[in-house]
């Protein structure tokens, strides 16, 4: 292990501050003993007297043969003393002695001759406990070894934070010699390296002495500066057995194939997770521009700083899906999404523009080609390819938008569309991994689209033929004002068979019809309309309402359908209404001055049961009084209970000095949710007084 000079640093160097004692010395507890030429004891260190058992006073001017030495070595001792002190050569060895304690002492000494200035002869011994000095010899050449042939590597610093000493595994990790290492900081060695965080930790270390374990630092070293490499790092302060702070000790471990492992491995369980929160997230419910939203909700910031979802207008069009050729291709956007506020999002058509791309536009290329295509490091050539025009492209410069992605929407064969991601503030571009992580979200999300699709057509054609089949704006009749709402289902489920009518008979009497055909689609509306045609053909018969609903009953058995329907016949001459119900919820009739109430009626059986006879009931109907029929939608929820929900009809209905249209609005706006699963149809009927001779009834 190469190392620096005697001294740690600038500090320790002579005359630099009061001289520091030697932890190793105090350790060894070395010895000096001086005797003259004839071998008497002259001299005696405090050490000595630790060693032998002797104080100053009882060893000096003894003679050290005897005091010291085993007689049956006495005759050896003499003659090695004789040949220092006569060729003034060196003598060492371990030589037991004897303790003052009368026990045996093996200790190393070290003879050498001396000569004064009056050239009188001297004997000096340096002497140790044998057993004390070889375990430091066996420590320091454990150690030694231990780090000069450890594949860890170790450096050693000064209290500056230069390197001291390096092993021969850090040399090799580095590249660098390791006499280039003496004496320089980590900064000058590695200057490829970001080592601000490394060095802040070091001086960290070496101001409150708690040790560093396991940082991971990253970067390129001269042993290998084409490659990135990441190394676990530790290091604790070093002291000396008197805690006076030598430096600090590191030690260095390249983890690079086991962090990337765990990098992917970590991403490839975020890229999952990822996908599963897609799967739960995207396609909740079927309208297009909410599922193309759900899409890019997932995707930002997890994939990318901003997301767009364009679709190709024939789409949304109700046309079939039509992969652009050579030509311009039009696209709808649905959705932008940023990860923070960026300039980048004006430069993406915002949602509901209708933008034509050239043929070299990637993203054009990609819902022709129907591939993906990934622009890993955006440069302004790819700017103008991406944006819509050139100040799209300056937004997106401006932005910092450095990696691009854009992959297209393909459902059941068809491309609809693309997704188009971007990456400005995340500084690491795009790959492989997100490219197929992307297409995989797109490809989910593509079906949820076209589902969306397919349903918002299917429905149009549901709501239009439902509406074909109601009547308009009701006819105007005698003593009689009415108001009707018809309005379909939520998003999330298809349009009903929900009807109203008001229909003209002999005498000034009007039919007001409510009913509800059981099942949704476009099924649904087609019952709906055979059933308001037989209604209003029997209605012209003139027969009881229990009697039209008899016949409604027989043709709705032949259907295979089930309906319910409230059937009513207001007579202005005679201010009576007669009523008949099959399976419907109660009208509500309101009193002039009274508070709104359900009609006890008899509740009868759905159409379609076959073979139950429906009851007619007689009730009068006054001038300024108000009878309002409604299917359950308008009170049936999945949150509330019925009563409840009737309650608060009845509650609102009370309101006086209301139109009947304004009473209509006042009852969807207050009952209807945007996302109700059923259609719901109203009719408000208020009696008006009658002008005029009255004619005579009918015989």
């Amino acid at each position: 292990m190469r190392t620096a000079g005697p001294f740690g640093s600038a500090g320790d160097q002579p005359g630099a501050g009061p001289p520091q004692r030697s932890g190793l010395l105090d350790l060894l507890g070395v010895a000096a003993v001086v005797l003259d030429a004839d071998g008497h004891i002259v001299l005696w260190s405090p050490q000595a007297e630790e060693l032998f058992g002797y104080t100053a006073k009882e060893a000096l001017g003894q003679y050290a043969g005897r005091l010291l030495v085993h007689e049956q070595h006495l005759d050896l001792v003499i003659r090695l003393f004789a040949e220092v002190m006569g060729t003034g050569s060196s003598w060492a060895g371990a030589f037991p002695i004897r303790h003052k304690d009368g026990g045996t002492r093996l200790v190393e000494f070290r003879n050498t001759r001396l000569l004064d200035v009056r050239g009188d002869l001297y004997a000096l011994g340096i002497a140790t406990d044998e057993a004390v000095l070889r375990q430091v010899e066996r420590d320091v050449a454990l150690s030694t070894r231990l780090v000069s042939q450890s594949p860890i590597g170790v450096a050693v610093f000064d209290t500056d934070l230069r390197y001291l000493a390096v092993n021969p595994a850090l040399e090799r990790m580095n590249g660098v010699p390791a006499e280039d290492h003496v004496g320089r900081s980590v900064r000058e060695v590695l200057p490829l390296m970001d080592l601000d965080a490394l060095e802040t930790a070091l001086r960290q270390v070496l101001a409150t002495g708690s040790p560093l374990v396991d940082a991971y630092t990253l970067g390129r070293t001269p042993a290998d500066p084409d490659n990135e490499h990441t190394w676990s790092f530790s290091c604790y302060r070093l002291e000396d057995p008197r805690g006076r702070i030598l430096g600090v000790a590191g030690l260095v471990v390249d983890v690079t194939d086991r962090h990337r492992a765990a990098t992917e491995t970590a991403r490839a369980r975020r890229h999952l997770a990822l996908i599963a929160d897609g799967t739960a997230r995207i396609g909740t419910t079927l309208e297009v521009e909410r599922t193309a939203g759900e899409l890019a909700d997932v995707t930002v910031p997890e994939l990318a700083d901003v997301a767009a979802v364009d679709v190709l207008d024939s789409v949304l069009d109700d046309r079939r899906p039509t992969t652009p050729g050579d030509h311009h291709a039009l696209f709808r956007a649905l959705a932008v999404r940023a990860a923070h506020p960026t300039e980048a999002v004006r430069a993406a058509d915002p949602p509901g523009r209708l933008a034509s791309y050239g043929p070299d536009r990637l993203v054009t290329r990609c819902v022709r080609t129907g591939r993906p295509i990934l622009v890993s490091h955006v440069g302004e050539p790819d700017l103008m390819r991406i944006a819509r025009d050139p100040e799209a492209a300056a937004l997106l410069a401006r932005a910092g938008v450095h990696s691009y992605l854009t992959t297209p929407l393909i459902a059941r064969g068809e491309v609809l569309g693309a997704l188009c991601l971007s990456r400005a503030r995340n500084p690491v571009p795009f790959d492989e991994d997100d490219l197929a992580l992307a297409a995989e979200l797109a490809d989910r999300a593509a079906v949820c689209i076209d589902n969306a699709r397919l349903y918002q057509s299917l429905r149009n054609t549901a709501v239009t033929l439902q509406r074909s089949l109601l009547p308009g704006r009701p006819p105007h009749r005698t003593g009689l004002e009415t108001a009707t709402r018809y309005q379909p289902a939520g998003t999330t489920s298809e349009v009903g068979g929900d009807w109203f009518d008001v229909i003209p008979l002999a005498a000034d009497k009007t039919a007001l019809v409510v009913g509800d055909v059981m099942g949704s689609g476009i099924n649904a509306a087609t019952t709906m309309g055979r059933l308001r045609t037989a209604t209003s053909t029997l209605a012209d018969l003139d027969i009881p309402p229990s009697d039209v609903l008899r016949h409604i009953d027989k043709i709705t058995v032949g259907l295979e359908y089930y309906a319910t329907c409230a059937y009513a016949v207001y007579d202005p001459h005679r201010a009576v209404c007669d009523i008949a119900i099959a399976g419907h919820l109660p009208p509500v009739l309101i009193r002039t001055g009274e508070p709104p109430e359900l009609l006890d009626l008899p509740t009868g059986v759905p159409l379609g049961v076959g073979g139950v006879p429906f009851e007619a009931t007689t009730f009068p109907l006054h001038p300024g009084d108000r009878l309002v029929l409604y299917t359950d939608g308008l009170v049936e929820t999945r949150r509330q209970p019925i009563d409840a929900r009737l309650d608060l009809l009845l509650s609102l209905l009370g309101t006086p000095d209301r139109s009947l249209e304004d009473t209509c609005d006042r009852l969807l706006d207050a009952l209807r949710d945007p996302d109700d699963h059923d259609d719901v149809a109203v009719l408000i009927a208020r009696p008006l007084r009658l002008e005029g001779p009255v004619p005579p009834a009918p015989a």
